[in-house]
């Protein structure tokens, strides 16, 4: 079986992320701030008429906070009835890959902050891609309390 996966890269790693749970790519817009949400929260922005909640992917996988530019963009994912933006550096292509090409991630210390929201590993072309799970990723985030 296929799948699609949208490759982008934070701090210099690549990630990827099903195609069926993108909705959109976006350029960055500077976010508004709240009060009160988990550090990794960067605010909020306005997307047609919704407050779409922005999370820093480099902060929620426990690395150090994005200062985000004109380069940085934003990718829109949608988990059930969740919306959220993650804080990318860079989108790099559309790849599809076999699902037994997906390997599990390696156990490590308890201290590894990435594993948990990992799906698997997998190589495309000359570079190691962590597939990450969205559902891991947002849960227990607190990120619906932040729209």
């Amino acid at each position: 079986m296929l799948r699609e996966l949208i490759t982008f890269e934070v701090e210099g790693q690549f990630f990827g992320l099903d195609i069926m749970a993108i909705r959109e790519i976006r350029a960055w817009s500077p976010t508004t701030r709240l009060p009160r949400v988990p550090s990794y929260v960067a605010g909020v922005v306005n997307l047609r008429g919704t407050v779409l909640p922005v999370i820093d992917l480099a902060a929620r996988l426990g690395w150090r906070a994005t200062e985000a530019t004109p380069r940085h963009a934003i990718i829109v994912t949608q988990q059930g009835a969740q919306v959220s933006g993650w804080i990318v550096d860079a989108v790099s292509d559309i790849v599809t890959l076999q699902s037994d090409a997906l390997q599990p991630p390696p156990p490590t210390s308890s201290g590894d902050t990435v594993v948990p929201f990992l799906e698997g590993l997998a190589a495309i072309e000359d570079r190691m891609v962590m597939v990450l799970n969205l559902a891991a990723l947002t849960e227990g985030a607190q990120v619906a309390e932040a729209a």
